[in-house]
């Protein structure tokens, strides 16, 4: 974990001043909206649209890479996006460490690596341990987004959303349409079929 969340510019570089303190939101925000997470953001290109279609939402973008934290912010500046943040940190420690428990509204987990290698599975973001941390983060009835590019990521995440039973299965358009990711654009000009889903945390 990359401990310094340093980045610029400000107002929509996130600084904790002690990353081992939780948030505060309405401070951080300066308004009580709803609070969504945007985990391993990339370039930030779903990040931005949707604060830009959710005026009435919160957003934090997590991004480890400092290029791309940087990217983000800069973009959010040009477009004046006051309800986005961005944080350099692990999306995990996030979870864990940063987030009141039951404070956070959506969390969106968007292309994930998939790790395709068998070997390697274990290093996959999305195991049971995360999600009862992602879990502990939401508020009752928040959502649980993951989407893929990878059949067998896919079915992973089936696996590990069916041994929790904090979450079930939502297959309810949003009322505001999701955003399309750099990656989706991407993969869907390649031809590679796109397989996601909503889980919300059992009320």
């Amino acid at each position: 974990m990359n401990s310094s969340p340093t980045i610029s510019p400000a107002p929509f570089a996130l600084l904790p001043p002690n990353i081992l303190e939780v948030l505060r939101w309405e401070e951080i925000f300066g308004n009580a909206h709803p609070v969504a997470l945007d985990l391993g953001a990339g370039d930030g290109g779903f990040a931005l649209a949707y604060a830009e279609a959710r005026p009435d939402l919160n957003l934090v973008a997590v991004e480890r890479l400092l290029g791309r934290v940087r990217k983000i912010a800069r973009r959010a500046e040009r477009r004046e996006l006051r309800n986005l943040r961005v944080l350099r940190l692990e999306s995990s420690y996030v979870l864990e460490r940063l987030c009141p428990p039951g404070s956070v509204s959506e969390i969106h987990l968007l292309f994930p690596d998939p790790w395709p290698k068998r070997r390697h599975w274990d290093r996959r973001l999305l195991q049971v341990p995360f999600l009862e941390l992602a879990a502990r983060a939401l508020r009752p009835g928040g959502a649980f987004r993951f989407v893929t590019d990878h059949a067998a990521y896919f079915e992973h995440g089936l696996e590990v959303f069916a041994q929790s039973p904090q979450f079930v299965r939502d297959d309810a358009e949003p009322a505001v349409p999701y955003p399309c990711t750099d990656f989706e654009r991407g993969f869907r000009a390649e031809g590679k079929p796109i397989q996601g889903g909503v889980w919300r945390k059992r009320a």
